[in-house]
């Protein structure tokens, strides 16, 4: 009886009763807790930046406070329950803290953080300062050219633009105009004689001795007049200009003047504007409007520069929810107005974060009032006096109705299409019969190979989830060591090299496999697939082939199971069949795009070079070129690479050590 005990007692010892370990987790939590109560103790009362980690370390929340202490203990002298703010308290492990001298600098600094740490409970808009500007090149006879990237303090920038498009028609406008040039300078330097633009009257043809005159000088000088808003004075230059040449009986000059007066008049006269306002601070301004429903939000960003409205651009920031809702008790503080509205918390985050490192213009027009220590953040970092205007008049009037029409518009389309995701993925969901606990969470990885005869394999890897592609998640991968043009053998590698390591840590509870796996193909591709995932000991439910349809039209697809289920057609206007077409297409784009990259490094030999140091692209653009190609780079000897130009003797060795 004794020894029949043993295994039971020592079974008890080993395996803790459910009690005592949920009674363990409180008591560790109950600890962790005291801690963070200590360390908010020891905060002082003075103004600073605060963040919350979890357990994982990874950042909850990151807030500003005019007095630290005071704020940081709100979020712990109350039982919050359920509520989003309580799930963030619950999930706190540590804080960390940051003095500062005043409530602006705090503001700049939370905001640098936020968009360096990404935290869950802030709202985010994505960093994209990548603005079109318009250039004028600093040439003897100007350039007039669309640009994007760092600037060059030997160029005039004209800027920022809100589109592509609305600097194309900026330059249109000035090519019909003042008829600038807009060819390359290496075009401009061996020209002989002017181009088709000089003949249908968008460029003077400075390329040519008859075209370098002062008059082009002149135009140069008003089209930046032109572009910082000075229209009138302008017009008046013009006109004076005019008169003098028909004073001077040089008749077909004035004819020309006059026909630029022309030209401007009605330009000015398309702008939806009244020109009278377009003066001052009118001549740049920002408009800024917020819409907030169903659960996201949109700030639409219209432009104005130069007096001319220019278009706008509409932001959707994430973690719009659970932010607003933490917000409750940044809005508790001592002096602080009743708790701000979602669309005053959204237009805020948006204009902190938008401006930390742009250009602001010295007003900018907002549909809902903000906190005045955002306007003194904001001069602060510009240098100069930046005011924000809610209740504008006017002109202003309009272009701030204008603005909030565009982000109600933007919005409602946002919405549109993310019901229609939704319901896409809740159709393939039910066609293929999947159990599925959270929609949101659906994860689809699909798999394309792709070369051109066997060269350059390319197998790519795309990401569907959350309703959306997940660009940031895909993968390439270099195919080697099998037959060139064995797509089975491709897709096995990459397969069990996507797999493998996933398979292993998914049984350790540590990863996640995707519900979905699609294979662009018919039986062969999935045969292949079903064997590694029976290597792997992965579920073969998770295969499914996208096989092409009769003449391999698009919208007959067939879908193959690995798991010995029939083939289903879902038909030709299916919303699973255009989710599974989506997803297919995304891979195969990513996987040729990939593959002719590859190709073209491999038939240049760019990768090879590229991997000389002291090669840059002009030296290998000339050995390119003198050589006729990588073959002719790699035949050349030492002394015949020494000939080219700014190729030394111990870089002619580095690159023949490289290329054998």
């Amino acid at each position: 009886m004794q020894g029949s005990s043993n295994p039971s007692d020592t079974d008890t010892a080993a395996t803790p009763e459910p009690a005592d370990a949920e009674q363990a987790s409180r008591e560790l939590r109950a600890q962790v807790l005291a801690a963070v109560l200590a360390e908010v103790a020891a905060l002082p009362s003075l103004p600073g930046v605060y963040r919350y980690f979890d357990a994982q370390d990874q950042v909850l929340y990151v807030g500003k406070a005019k007095n630290l202490k005071k704020r940081v203990s709100s979020y712990f002298q109350k039982d919050h329950g359920g509520t989003r703010i309580g799930m963030m308290v619950a999930r706190i492990a540590r804080l960390q803290t940051t003095v500062v001298r005043t409530e602006a600098e705090a503001l700049l600094l939370e905001n640098n953080l936020i968009k360096t740490l990404n935290p869950k409970f802030n709202i985010l808009f994505r960093d994209d300062k990548s603005y079109p500007y318009l250039k004028l090149s600093g040439h003897d006879y100007p350039r007039v050219s669309y640009y994007r990237g760092a600037v060059d303090r030997r160029h005039r920038y004209f800027g920022p633009f809100p589109s592509a498009w609305a600097v194309k028609e900026s330059i249109q406008l000035i090519q019909k105009v003042f008829r600038l040039r807009t060819c390359e300078d290496t075009v401009f330097n061996n020209r002989s004689r002017p181009c088709l633009l000089f003949q249908i009257r968008r460029c003077s043809g400075p390329c040519v001795p008859e075209g370098q005159g002062a008059e082009y000088g002149r135009d140069v000088r008003n089209a930046e007049r032109f572009l910082l808003g000075e229209t009138q004075e302008v017009m008046d230059g013009l006109q004076a200009q005019m008169m003098a040449y028909a004073d001077a009986l040089q008749f077909e000059l004035a004819a020309e003047v006059r026909n630029q007066i022309s030209a401007l008049s009605k330009v000015l006269q398309q702008q939806a504007m009244d020109e009278n306002s377009a003066t001052g601070r009118d001549r740049d301004v920002d408009i800024l409007a917020v819409k907030v429903q169903g659960g996201r939000a949109c700030v639409n960003l219209a432009m104005v520069r130069g007096g001319r409205h220019l278009g706008d651009r509409a932001y959707f920031p994430k973690h719009v929810e659970d932010a607003t809702a933490v917000a409750l008790a940044d809005d508790d503080e001592e002096g602080q107005p009743p708790r701000r509205s979602a669309e005053q918390q959204v237009l805020e985050a948006f204009m902190a974060q938008h401006y930390l490192d742009a250009q602001v213009p010295s007003l900018i027009v907002v549909s809902e009032d903000v906190d005045a220590a955002l306007a003194e953040a904001l001069t602060l970092q510009a240098g100069y006096k930046v005011t924000t205007q809610a209740q504008p008049r006017g002109q202003r009037r309009i272009w701030q109705e204008m603005c909030a029409k565009g982000a109600e518009l933007a919005l409602a389309r946002l919405l549109s299409q993310e019901g229609s995701q939704q319901a896409r993925t809740q159709a393939l969901i039910e066609a293929l019969d999947l159990s599925v606990q959270e929609l949101d969470k659906f994860r689809i990885e699909c798999f394309d190979i792709s070369h051109t005869a066997g060269e350059a394999t390319m197998a790519s890897c795309v990401v569907f989830e959350g309703h959306q592609m997940q660009s940031g998640q895909y993968r390439r991968y270099n195919i080697e060591g099998i037959t060139g043009g064995d797509d089975y053998a491709a897709m096995r590698q990459v397969l069990t090299r996507r797999y493998s390591k996933m398979a292993e840590a998914a049984q350790l509870g540590t990863g996640r496999l995707p519900d979905l796996v699609l294979v662009d193909g018919g039986k062969g591709q999935v045969s292949m697939a079903r064997e590694v995932f029976e290597e792997l000991g992965l579920d073969l439910a998770l295969i499914v082939g996208v096989e092409k349809g009769e003449g391999r039209k698009v919208g007959l697809e067939e879908l193959v199971f690995a798991d010995g289920r029939d083939k289903v057609y879902l038909g030709r206007d299916s919303a699973a069949l255009m989710l599974v077409a989506q997803i297919r297409d995304e891979a195969h784009r990513f996987a040729i795009t990939g593959m002719r990259a590859k190709r073209a490094a491999v038939r240049t030999g760019g990768s090879k070079l590229e991997d000389v140091a002291g090669v840059g692209p002009k030296k290998r653009a000339q050995l390119l070129q003198r050589f006729g190609g990588v073959r002719g780079v790699a035949g050349a000897s030492v002394d015949e690479l020494c000939t080219v130009k700014g190729v030394s003797r111990e870089l002619a060795e580095e690159i023949y050590r490289v290329l054998h």
